[in-house]
């Protein structure tokens, strides 16, 4: 029996093994590494967050990205974009120099068992474990319009379900959202001459501004310090002091998980929209039908009137909605022990565990909990270090285990995987 099974080998599932392995537990993970960023994300995408805020965590603070960068002679400097497929080429690096062995089957099923956890896998395996770091990203919490969830997915389709957007070339596709992730497809497939349109609730863009110099006079910095989600003495807080926004009352934390940081596209993105691309604002979808070439959509809005729009596919960009129930892998038995809060997200304590004892989570699920930050790569440094003193605590008075190896670190001059 493991003392952590961590199940995920995203960002966040990955930093927590690494945590815990320098910590002498014997720990597991299960899961693809950077799965989300290697298939559910369209070659030419650029990583939104700043590579300096964008770093995996390890204790030691080693296996940073701008460390992988400099390996790879590549520049990772402030207010340049990233291409995402050198973020994610970085977390495997970091998974094979900072993590013990990933076991890159899925976890289909997770339910107690006697002294912990059983967890079911793909291929009809089991592994057991005293405790559990359930680190499942964003995948299982997409969000589609009710009015477009009848649809088969040849007509409608989440963002997050394309690895490439080629298979749209020449056809007409309408992205729903107002977002990075609809502005940027609907930039990707505009250049690749798809027809393409952003359909938007609200009746205007918003543009993220071009962030400061890093090197700036002392009373700018004062005035508005740089921070992993953005300038700003608010969202300094957000970024840095995730603990302290634990201690907001519950609906105010609510609330600014839902409505803090809102749909906004990367400046870098908005000369490739503006001009571009149709945008239709102020519209939302009423109702939806298949018709022959595709479907048709009665559109709706303030001051806009009815609408009939014929388009030949949807792609939804409409985000993620992290609650209990979405968290299918769990059985029902345990699902249904787990408090929820006001958004219908599991509560959890100071060290990241549920109400249920030995099941700790991790990433967007815990954003009501801890706040914005938690929705981002930025988030999984607080969460590794204060998740693992909370499975240490957990485990403490256990007869003791032999801890699992460590991956063996690589020299900085090693062939990557």
């Amino acid at each position: 029996m493991y003392d952590l099974l961590v199940v995920g080998a995203g960002p966040y599932g990955l930093s927590i093994a690494s945590h815990a392995a320098a910590a002498g537990l014997n720990v597991r993970v299960l899961g693809r590494p950077m799965a989300s960023w290697r298939d559910h994300m369209p070659r030419g995408m650029f990583l939104k967050s700043e590579p300096w805020a964008s770093n995996l965590s390890d204790p030691e603070g080693r296996w940073r990205l701008d460390v992988f960068c400099a390996f790879r002679g590549l520049a990772a400097r402030h207010a340049e974009p990233l291409p995402l497929d050198v973020f994610a080429e970085y977390g495997l690096w970091f998974a094979r120099n900072a993590v013990p062995p990933v076991d890159e089957r899925t976890v289909t099923r997770l339910a107690p068992c006697a002294g912990g956890f059983e967890a079911g896998t793909e291929d009809g395996g089991t592994l057991t474990a005293r405790t559990v770091a359930l680190a499942v990203g964003v995948l299982p919490f997409t969000e589609i319009p009710e009015p477009l969830r009848h649809l088969p997915p040849a007509l409608v389709s989440h963002s997050s379900h394309h690895a490439g957007l080629d298979g749209f070339r020449g056809r007409d596709v309408t992205v729903v959202g107002g977002g990075q992730a609809a502005l940027e497809t609907a930039a990707l497939l505009a250049e690749q001459g798809t027809r393409v349109r952003v359909l938007a609730r609200a009746d205007r863009l918003c543009w993220n501004d071009v962030p400061p110099p890093w090197e700036r006079p002392w009373w700018r910095s004062a005035r508005a310090p740089h921070s992993g989600l953005g300038p700003g003495w608010r969202n300094w807080f957000y970024a840095e002091r995730p603990g302290l926004y634990r201690r907001l009352p519950e609906r105010t934390r609510t609330r600014i998980a839902a409505d803090a940081l809102g749909p906004a596209g990367a400046w870098w993105v908005r000369e490739r929209v503006e001009r571009r691309v149709e945008v239709l604002l102020g519209r939302e979808i009423v109702t939806a039908r298949e018709v022959p070439d595709g479907l048709r959509l009665e559109l709706a809005g303030p001051g806009a009137g009815a609408q009939s729009l014929h388009t030949g596919h949807v792609i939804a960009a409409t985000g993620f909605r992290a609650t209990r129930d979405r968290l299918k892998l769990l059985t029902p038995e345990l699902r249904a022990l787990l408090v929820t809060g006001a958004d219908g997200a599991p509560e959890v304590g100071p060290e990241f565990e549920s109400s249920y004892p030995g099941l700790f989570l991790a990433g967007l699920i815990t954003a009501a909990g801890f706040g914005p930050s938690m929705r981002f790569v930025h988030g999984a440094t607080f969460t590794a270090g204060t998740l693992v003193r909370g499975v240490r605590r957990r485990l403490r008075g256990a007869a003791p285990r032999v801890p699992s190896p460590a991956a063996p670190a690589l020299p900085l001059e090693a062939p990557l995987p």
